[in-house]
């Protein structure tokens, strides 16, 4: 009797708490949308999560403190008001913070400028309206004495400190996310970059990035292991893609692009240099970059595809390089410690890459071996000579090649070509691509897919 009174109050309740529970979900109001300003007074933004649906506006320099989590929904949007100097607006992620920004395809994380609406009432190439996201870890840097202030924000901040011991340290996750409109000045001539990693190690994982109409550098690698995947610099200001101070990571699937309706927009899509002080520092920077697409400028505008100095190496491997009025220039010094010496010990390679409308297609000047004109003993002319002998040789023999791979550049429009012709020279001579990364069966940043459609504002200028 007692049980059977226990069960049929059971289901009595049961009844009663299904009839309230849809009566609930029924007179609950819809999710509404919240705009929250974030200011930062020195305590960070504590470990919090930012919610689908809201949008955050950054008021100055907010940071992500030591010990704190910062969460990042799908589909947030933060913006970063205007200001100069120490009233800039940036986000920045201190060493043994973390961030997890997690946007999809479908609902990119993106950081605009405050003005923008997303709506088109900003220009698509409106630059410097806000700062940029930085991201500092506790990974080697080759520099003395083995920690840095980063650039782009005030040396008086403690929390911009970065660079460590630790390479697989971990950051967290940076992915699917669009970074528009950024670059505004901190001070004379010094801008934020779209997106800075500051010995950023292994354990973080940054993938699907597109920093779009930045006023200074698309990406910038101070030191640090991270693998960095699926990364957009387009229409920047300055350089495409920056290393420096020891960057030993990774990369794979970078497109650069930039800006043919705008002379003074843009300078190399890389500039990648070794140390800064001492250079012969160790880790020495030699990256593992493999699957660019790097589209320039074209010819008349006097710009560079790549710069290697400072005795920076590195490796640029199965990439397309296409429509820049100069090649790759490698630095040459009296001294054993450039870049020249670097490609000579194997710390610096370039293979099965494929280069159209470079130098003129002039396999003598795709890569050239340069010396420093203000250094009295650089390299005497016999040697220069040499060497640029020796470089053209070096293009044969490690399967570089002059071919049209079915990409276009800019036009008037911006409207430019990603996918290679189906079945032409970028899916033949493919290298085997080492640990960590993948075995991608083609030449370039793409093959078959678009990987841009979705989530990025570049994909307006894409021509199927």
């Amino acid at each position: 009797m007692k049980r059977a009174y226990l069960k049929n109050t059971l289901i009595i309740a049961g009844a009663i708490m299904l009839g309230f529970s849809s009566c609930k979900k029924k007179d609950d109001p819809e999710p509404t949308s919240e705009t929250i300003t974030i200011n930062d007074d020195g305590s960070g933004t504590g470990t919090v999560t930012w919610k689908t649906g809201n949008t955050y506006i950054l008021e100055g320099m907010v940071f992500v403190n030591d010990g704190q989590v910062l969460t990042i929904e799908p589909g947030v949007i933060i913006k970063g008001k205007p200001g100069t100097g120490e009233d800039a607006s940036a986000l920045i992620v201190s060493r043994g913070a973390k961030i997890y920004a997690e946007g999809t395809a479908s609902q990119p994380i993106i950081f605009t400028a405050e003005a923008d609406n997303l709506n088109g009432n900003v220009d698509n190439l409106a630059r410097g309206l806000w700062g940029g996201v930085i991201i500092l870890g506790n990974a080697t840097l080759n520099s003395t004495p083995g920690e840095t202030a980063v650039e782009g924000i005030p040396t008086s901040e403690p929390r911009g400190i970065y660079g460590g011991t630790d390479d697989a340290d971990n950051s967290g996750v940076f992915k699917y996310v669009s970074i528009r409109h950024g670059g505004s000045d901190i001070g004379e001539g010094n801008e934020i970059n779209g997106l800075t990693l500051g010995a950023v190690g292994s354990g973080t994982t940054i993938e699907y990035v597109e920093v779009i109409a930045n006023k200074d550098d698309g990406f910038e690698f101070f030191g640090g292991a991270v693998t960095a995947k699926h990364l957009i610099s387009a229409f920047n200001g300055d350089d495409s893609f920056d290393y420096d101070e020891g960057f030993h990571g990774k990369g794979q699937y970078w497109l650069a692009v930039q800006d043919f309706t705008n002379d003074d927009a843009g300078d190399r899509m890389g500039e990648h240099d070794g140390g800064t002080d001492p250079e012969n520092g160790t880790p020495y920077s030699t990256p593992k970059i493999y699957n660019v697409t790097y589209i320039g400028k074209g010819a008349g505008k006097g710009l560079k595809m790549i710069t290697l100095r400072d005795n920076s190496g590195g490796t640029y491997a199965n990439s397309i390089f296409l429509n820049q009025e100069k090649g790759i220039d490698i630095e040459m010094l009296a001294t054993s410690d450039h870049s020249y010496a670097r490609l000579q010990a194997g710390d610096l390679a370039l293979k099965n890459n494929i280069f159209w409308n470079v130098a003129a297609n002039d396999t003598a000047n795709l890569i050239k071996i340069v010396t420093d004109a203000a250094s009295a003993n650089a390299a005497d002319a016999t040697a220069l000579a040499a060497a640029n002998t020796a470089i053209e040789n070096y293009f044969v023999d490690n399967n570089n090649n002059v071919a049209d791979p079915g990409l276009t550049a800019p036009d008037a429009s911006n409207q430019f070509r990603v996918l290679p012709t189906s079945g032409g020279v970028a899916f033949s001579n493919v290298a085997a691509a080492p640990s960590g990364l993948e075995s991608a069966g083609f030449r370039g940043a793409f093959g078959t897919v678009n990987w841009t459609e979705g989530w990025t504002l570049v994909n307006t200028y894409i021509i199927d």
